[in-house]
């Protein structure tokens, strides 16, 4: 081990886009240094196992159902091997290249390692000692958890890296979860022709969404031929030829999954399993201990700065800090933390709203980009009651001249949940195609806290899909 420490103004433990944008933010405008520490490919899980792979899967899918829609457009099918062509591009081939050559651009130093805390301010990379005379910033994200279910690890099935990054598509599925990951993944599997039984352990999708969201997604997968049960999990598994073929391969022969539900025990035959069933925090080789911290999710304050650990040098951001554990609000976060890092290592005060990490509360935007997809930020009509407001809501089905041109189909629904007291929208649940692309209006009025009287002068073009945002306004004033 070396005896003299390099040092770093900032060192961030985890190279994925939170860490990124930390670091950047952190020594923006100034002489500081900063290096990243990356064990695995830098512009992490999201880059190559996560958001940009999984879109990439997803979106040829909606094409298809778009163009099947519009009379006068011909469309045959989706053509497997360009669909995998197209995800390989936007990973890169698992080429971390130009992110190096990104973070050296802006002056960040990539270590390839495994980091560790051994102290206050210290960060050990495989048996080199570095320190940081600003800030060490936690980013390295969650691990796919698998359920403790007999013969399930034995099996070596897929986690969400595997069916994101498939190389072939297996004929029988069995994709065990109801959130996103395992929603999103049933949707991409049964479109590429895939036979998938869905199991979900509780009793409807999305369950943290408003219930309609996950009624019209379970709805939609059904009528593609995914066979959805509810209360249904696996009690055990049996896999003989189990074999480590390799991320995204077929992982062996096929496996005899045993069920238990509503209707008793069962089974079923699957050529691959695919375990959504969660996300577990990447801090067990982490070295919390040294700074006086349990294993697990890292508690932070709304500077990003960790609890229990004195001095303002150490902060944690993105899902380790178990805030809201989605890509875009990990960067957001990290802009924070970097500009809170910069600030004070200028000496300056941290009396800005840009210092506050304030839209991990009760403000997130998420789209789940299922067919249909599901768009929503803020409080669900449930949240918002047990926090207390005066909840009032409005809801309608969306059909106005722009849906109806977007596609003959155009099936949607839209909610919005509103503090009568203070007469502005607290929430907004959107769901149909392509209605991501609606969702920021609703984030800006949520976060903005603007009051409905003036969303009435916010006039939607017409004929586009926004014109729903009049009939609900028009559905609220009766």
């Amino acid at each position: 081990m070396s005896s003299a420490p390099i040092e770093y103004d900032v060192i961030v433990i985890g190279g994925g886009p939170a860490g990124e944008n930390a670091a950047a933010y952190a020594i923006a405008g100034s002489d500081r240094t900063a290096a990243i520490v990356e064990r695995e490919l830098v512009g992490g899980e999201c880059s190559y196992w996560a958001c940009i792979p999984s879109k990439a899967l997803l979106r040829p899918g909606h094409v298809l159902a778009s163009a099947r829609s519009m009379p006068g457009v011909s469309a045959a099918g989706l053509d497997v091997d360009a669909v995998l062509r197209r995800r390989d591009a936007f990973v890169h081939d698992h080429d971390d290249s130009a992110q190096v050559d990104w973070a050296e651009h802006n002056r960040i130093e990539v270590l390839r390692g495994t980091g560790r805390l051994t102290g206050e301010r210290l960060v050990e990379v495989d048996g080199q000692q570095l320190r940081a005379r600003h800030a060490v910033v936690l980013a390295t994200g969650t691990t796919a958890n698998i359920p403790t279910v007999p013969g399930l690890r034995d099996a070596l099935p897929w986690i969400s890296r595997d069916v994101t990054n498939l190389h072939e598509v297996p004929r029988r599925v069995a994709v065990v979860g109801g959130g996103v990951v395992a929603s999103e993944a049933a949707t991409w599997l049964a479109a590429l022709g895939a036979e998938v039984t869905l199991l979900v352990r509780g009793s409807a999708l999305l369950a943290s969404a408003e219930p309609f969201a996950g009624e019209r997604v379970a709805a939609a997968l059904t009528e593609a031929g995914v066979w959805v049960r509810f209360g249904t999990e696996p009690s055990a598994v049996e896999r003989p030829a189990a074999k480590d073929t390799g991320e995204g391969w077929i992982h062996g022969g096929p496996a005899t999954v045993r069920l238990r539900g509503p209707q008793g025990e069962s089974e079923i035959d699957v050529d691959e399993i695919v375990v959504a069933a969660g996300r577990a925090p990447s801090t067990e080789q982490l070295g919390l201990a040294a700074v006086g911290l349990p294993d697990g999710y890292v508690t932070v304050d709304d500077h990003l700065t960790v609890r229990g650990v004195e001095g303002d040098w150490l902060y944690a951001i993105g899902d380790v800090n178990h805030r809201a554990a989605l890509t875009h609000m990990g960067k957001y976060q990290a802009r924070v933390c970097g500009d809170v890092i910069g600030a004070r290592a200028d000496g300056k005060p941290l009396d800005d709203a840009r210092f506050v990490a304030s839209s991990d509360h009760g403000r997130v935007p998420q789209v789940v980009f299922t067919a249909p997809e599901v768009a929503s930020v803020g409080l669900t009509e449930a949240a918002a009651r047990d926090a207390g407001h005066a909840v009032e809501t409005v809801d309608l089905d969306i059909a106005v001249a722009g849906s109806s041109l977007a596609r003959d189909d155009y099936a949607g629904h839209a909610k919005l949940v509103l503090d009568s007291a203070t007469d502005t929208l607290l929430g907004a649940t959107f769901v149909g195609p392509d209605v991501g692309e609606q969702l920021h209006a609703a984030t800006i009025a949520v976060v903005g806290r603007v009051p409905l009287a003036t969303l009435w002068h916010a006039v939607p073009a017409f004929p586009a899909v926004s014109e729903f945002w009049l009939r609900l306004l028009e559905a609220r004033r009766g």
